[in-house]
């Protein structure tokens, strides 16, 4: 049928492995094809997508990546795309494979290791094979299992304890769109060990106007005391598909910072599933989507309090133009023994036309007593006095519904700590909104 593609292309996966198909990564791959199987495509059916229809993606009949096509990247197009300089790290991913000739790995300090994670498996690293879909449970998550079920390539990091990363790391994940109904599955692990410090920027382009489907899953385990700062920023293709998942655990003492900016592609769903594993750990969550046309951005997050003396804060805030339909779906939940805990979520949603539309839905579950909880949500549209100031100020209508717009996402843009970075959004940002605006009129 053709709605089996995936057996289909299991079936040429497995031709391709050799001696790996008796490999204990092989078996979790044939477990997570039984689980898809088992599961489907989620539909509205289901709770956690009652928002989200899928039906373009369960309706097309993909063909996975088997190989990078990295010469149809040329690396001058790629320079834009970075934020450091040359001797920084930057992992280049081409149809969710490993692009070594446009990547910049310098030689490696010790107790440090970055690179291709199917370079890692196959040279047997055991950091790698041993922490592989340790956190990322596929058991209820459909798009987990299938992106376990066709495991090859994505970024991997492992730093020892003590290890300082001053530059970003770069992951650059290219969709060349050269395939028809192209699926790739970037996977990526990022292992930071007790009081090591770095900063993480995965980033997703679609250059082409192709339907593809980027099916992605991020492990993040942040070691004791240990702070790591990852940046997510997704500009797809406007046909293509988005479904990233990320996963976090967190040991006592940790700090970790997740900024997740969705600009571009047909639907983009984030999951983002944090569990505070350690006493007197951090997280912070910021996210910042801006949907023009039909888009629809839906962002689910989860923040598991399971020990005392923790803190969450997360912020999320959407821009919704034209017909684009946004969701926001924030979890906490304080277990029993997290007592002490401090948690904040605020989601604030700024509608630019009569036609879009936001449903958001903040939870909490709370389970302890000694706790300071706190979440809400609003949505709105400029303010018409705000605009008429600044219009009585000589400033042109569309400039000054421009700064207003600019002012509500900078809230979230400024939370980041590369300069470089902020300085691209910003000019995106602005890109986006004057495409919204065109479509519109």
């Amino acid at each position: 049928k053709k709605s089996d593609w995936f057996m289909r292309d299991f079936a040429l996966l497995e031709k391709t492995l050799n001696g790996e198909s008796k490999s204990p990564v092989h078996t979790l791959r044939k477990d997570a094809l039984a689980r898809f199987v088992e599961l489907g495509f989620p539909t509205t059916r289901h709770e956690e997508w009652r928002f989200t229809n899928i039906a373009p993606i369960r309706n097309t009949e993909f063909h996975s990546a088997t190989e990078s096509s990295d010469a149809a990247v040329n690396v001058s197009e790629l320079n834009h795309l970075f934020l450091t300089g040359p001797r920084s790290f930057k992992l280049v991913f081409v149809n969710g494979h490993f692009a070594g000739q446009l990547s910049n790995i310098p030689v490696q300090r010790a107790n440090m290791k970055v690179g291709s994670l199917a370079s890692a498996m196959k040279d047997g690293d055991r950091d790698a094979t041993d922490n592989i879909s340790r956190i990322a449970s596929f058991k209820d998550n459909a798009f987990v299992a299938l992106s376990t079920a066709f495991l090859r390539d994505g970024a991997f990091l492992c730093l020892g304890d003590d290890v300082v990363v001053d530059d970003p790391i770069e992951c650059v994940f290219i969709a060349t769109g050269k395939q028809p109904s192209l699926i790739a599955s970037p996977r990526n692990l990022f292992l930071v060990g007790r009081n090591s410090k770095a900063t993480i920027v995965e980033s997703y382009v679609g250059p082409g106007a192709e339907s593809y489907l980027n099916n992605v899953v991020t492990e993040v385990v942040v070691g004791e005391n240990a702070s790591v700062e990852h940046d997510k920023l997704v500009t797809e293709g406007p046909h293509s598909y988005h479904i990233g998942t990320t996963f976090i655990h967190q040991a006592g003492g940790s700090s970790f910072i997740n900024n997740a900016v969705a600009l571009s592609g047909a639907i983009v769903r984030n999951n983002i599933t944090v569990i505070l594993a350690g006493q007197g750990a951090d997280a912070t969550l910021n996210g910042l989507s801006l949907g023009t046309g039909d888009q629809l951005i839906d962002n689910h997050t989860t923040i598991d309090h399971t020990m005392p003396h923790c803190t969450s804060h997360e912020l999320y805030k959407s821009i919704l133009d034209g017909k684009a339909r946004g969701v926001f779906n924030g979890k906490i939940f304080v277990r029993e023994d997290a007592q002490k805990t401090d948690a904040k979520q605020t989601n604030k949603t700024l509608l630019l036309s009569d036609d879009a539309t936001i449903n958001t839905k903040p939870q909490l579950e709370i389970f302890a007593d000694d706790v300071k909880c706190t979440h809400g949500a609003t949505v709105g549209q400029l303010d018409e006095e705000q605009v008429f100031y600044l219009r009585s100020r000589g400033i042109g209508e569309v400039l000054a519904r421009d700064i207003l717009t600019s002012a509500f996402a900078s809230d979230v843009v400024e939370r980041i700590h590369s300069e470089n970075l902020k300085s691209r959004l910003q000019d995106l940002i602005r890109t986006r909104l004057e495409e919204g605006r065109n479509a519109r009129n």
